[in-house]
């Protein structure tokens, strides 16, 4: 488990507007000290750069990742730099794009593709389950997949039922796929390069509302491997294993619950599979109580499954049940007050985490 800075927390913010809002594709602001300055959207747009730069046979397609820049622009300015054969804009068709990324990469391209919205892979499963997480093994081997699939998921403002599913439980079911999902411009940089640079394929989960999240990351090459969580911040009391836009709500939570004394350790996984259960249960072995914050829902979710191999690893350490803080399980509701109710917002991680320490 490492320790990387800190990204700022993550503040309320009104939807991007492509029209007017400043976004500034891969460069980001050179702090003269070895640092940048970069956003979540930026540092993915950085990583797909470089590594494009750096290998010829990788190439993106999708919904408006040319022209248009992507829907979130997390793409903005490769049109210009690679051309429309690396940059290729797709119809409105993932499981068509889907299966031609399957077919591109056992040709020996490295493919990645767009979904516009993960609600959208919905679309395109046949493809992503039945062919490329198991054309490596139904071919002995003979064609390694290296695909990486891309795009936001979660819960994005007010888009109600149908655009705010969080997917990480659903795909890591899967033998095959590398589930990645990323909190902060730090970890996803690092983490979007060595998904280019793998020979499987790689379901790489952004958020859209902490997109715009910005933090000074290195200015030097680096990656960050697969299956190593990241410890956000040190505690004693209570372990909050956080996934992607749950971490800086974890961290929220920790600060308030800080002011009654209760010190939480925020443990971001990075990765969902492979998941790095070992760094968890150090961490239980310390604090013994246990939280986990995610925006799947309770049913077999990613807590569940935390929950039960802590069961198996550590039973002896834990002094409480472990909670789980989930999306609730109803679809969706558009107004905004109900929504917040939903998701697994601060109030309800503090509720959990007195619920573990006050048994």
């Amino acid at each position: 488990m490492s320790t990387t800075p800190l990204a700022p927390p993550l503040t309320p913010r009104r939807p991007l507007n492509p029209k007017t809002d400043p976004i500034n594709g891969h460069k980001g602001v050179d702090l003269g000290d070895g640092n940048q300055l970069l956003s979540v959207r930026m540092a993915i747009c950085q990583a797909l750069y470089e590594e494009m730069n750096r290998d010829k046979t990788i190439y993106v397609m999708g919904e408006e990742v040319a022209q248009y820049n992507g829907a979130y622009k997390v793409t903005k300015g490769l049109l210009d730099i690679f051309g429309p054969e690396r940059v290729v804009d797709s119809p409105i068709t993932e499981n068509g794009f889907a299966g031609m990324a399957v077919g591109a990469a056992m040709t020996g391209l490295r493919p990645v593709i767009e979904f516009m919205s993960w609600n959208f892979s919905f679309v395109a499963f046949d493809q992503i389950i039945s062919n490329a997480s198991k054309m490596c093994y139904m071919t002995g081997g003979m064609f390694p997949i290296p695909i990486v699939m891309r795009g936001p998921n979660g819960a994005g403002p007010r888009v109600s039922s149908q655009h705010s599913h969080a997917v990480e439980a659903l795909y890591s079911h899967f033998p095959g796929l590398i589930v990645v999902s990323p909190s902060t411009p730090y970890d996803a940089k690092g983490l979007m390069k060595t998904a280019l640079r793998q020979n499987n394929p790689v379901c790489f989960l952004e958020n859209e509302m902490i997109y715009n999240l910005e933090q000074e990351i290195p200015l030097a090459e680096y990656a960050i491997p697969f299956g190593q969580a990241d410890l956000k911040r040190e505690g004693g009391d209570c372990t909050i294993v956080a996934v992607s836009r749950g971490v800086h709500w974890a961290l929220e939570a920790a600060a308030e619950l800080a002011k009654e004394g209760i010190e939480c350790e925020v443990i971001d996984p990075r990765t969902v599979k492979p998941l790095d259960i070992d760094a968890i249960v150090r961490s239980v072995k310390k604090t013994n109580r246990c939280v986990v914050v995610e925006e799947c829902y309770k049913t077999g979710g990613i807590g569940a499954e935390i929950a039960a191999q802590l069961m198996e690893l550590a039973f002896d350490d834990l002094d409480a049940p472990v909670q789980r803080v989930t999306t609730t399980e109803n679809p969706m509701p558009y107004a905004a007050n109900l929504e917040h109710e939903t998701l697994p917002k601060p109030h309800r991680i503090i509720a959990a985490v007195r619920a573990a320490c006050y048994r």
